[in-house]
């Protein structure tokens, strides 16, 4: 029997990577591998040693993943074959997950607060902040750059006074901004490589004074339980991920093609003369002019000098019956080398926002 082509992802198992490479890829057919690293999974496809690979690009809430941005502007030169073949979306839905606290008086049957005197009960502090009046309960304490915060979405499911260490991947704590500044406003937040390998981390924690940001299937596979859930800022929340292959790579299946896509996208990555006045304008006026439409600019520093930039330019048009790349595309590729410099063509895939 031959042995099933590879694709790897951002893990450990259970991460929102891992959920996206199961929708894109049947384990029937593919061995889907773990990777510790966004850096790992470039890696893997360049080398050959996968078939695809799965990572994650945007959050609709908190923007571009710059650990992923990074690789493809591929300062250094080590992954030049890496093209972009589909694009996944997964609805994002964070939990809080940790351990109980060794004395939980939110469950503890044998005191009734609704006949404690108040003052006993205030002097809680995960009490104060759950049990609040409807006008503020969840209110964010305003600022000069908020003055007028939202509130959160969602209330602690348990007693949380005893969390002094939060893990997460950096992408979630812009997703959580109110939970987190409502319920533990200061608590000390360490980035880790997923949520799921926050999880893995929690449960290895024999203090039970951490949490993580993760999912629910996370809380079941690492048997944590859930202190929160439904953290997330934003209700709708979704994260974009890409499909990547080598560029002389047997094309690998993205997820199965519809009739009804009839928009595609592809990505280009380039920089300026930075000393010519509407460089980037003019770069940017190609677009108009074959009648392609552009859907999100990105910027890295270019890193070979000070203060100049890489832009990352996504745009939808249209394909030719025989699925081939519009004329247009080539026409502006070629256009775009006029006014640009260090031009890098990432490919073409399906448009899947629709199933968002």
């Amino acid at each position: 029997m031959a042995e099933k082509p590879v694709i790897t992802f951002l893990g450990p198992k259970a991460s929102y990577t891992h959920s996206a490479a199961l929708s894109a890829f049947s384990e029937e057919l593919y061995s889907l591998q773990a990777q510790s690293s966004i850096e790992d999974v470039f890696a893997s496809v360049q080398s050959g040693s996968a078939s695809a690979g799965v990572v994650p690009f945007e959050n609709s809430s908190n923007g571009s993943v710059i650990f992923t941005l990074d690789l493809f502007a591929d300062r250094d030169g080590r992954y030049p074959d890496i093209l972009v073949t589909g694009e996944v979306y997964v609805a994002v839905k964070h939990c809080l997950l940790g351990h109980m606290p060794s004395h939980d008086s939110r469950t503890d049957s044998g005191k009734d607060f609704s006949s404690s005197p108040s003052e006993a009960k205030w002097k809680q502090p995960w009490r104060r902040s759950i049990t609040s009046t409807p006008s503020t309960s969840g209110t964010v304490t305003p600022t000069q750059s908020a003055p007028e915060p939202g509130k959160c979405r969602t209330k602690p499911e348990h007693d949380i006074s005893h969390i002094k260490k939060i893990y997460s991947h950096p992408q979630a704590w812009g997703q959580c901004k109110l939970f987190l500044n409502t319920y533990l406003k200061g608590v000390e937040r360490q980035d880790v490589s997923s949520t799921s390998k926050a999880a893995e981390i929690v449960a290895q924690d024999t203090s039970g004074t951490s949490a993580a940001i993760s999912s629910a299937i996370a809380a079941k596979l690492n048997n944590l339980t859930h202190l929160a859930t439904g953290i997330e800022d934003v209700e709708g929340n979704s994260t974009r991920f890409f499909i990547i292959r080598k560029r002389d790579a047997v094309v690998v299946p993205s997820p199965s093609p519809s009739p009804s896509h009839k928009k595609h996208k592809s990505l280009v990555l380039f920089t300026v003369d930075h000393n010519r006045y509407g460089s980037f304008a003019d770069a940017l006026a190609v677009f108009k002019t074959f009648d392609l439409n552009l859907t999100s600019c990105n910027s890295r520093p270019a890193k070979h000098e000070m203060w100049q930039y890489v832009f990352f330019l996504e745009f939808e048009h249209a394909r030719d019956s025989q699925g081939e790349e519009g004329g247009n595309v080539e026409m502006a590729l070629q256009e775009l080398k006029k006014f640009t410099k260090g031009l890098r063509f990432f490919g073409t895939w399906e448009c899947r926002l629709s199933e968002a």
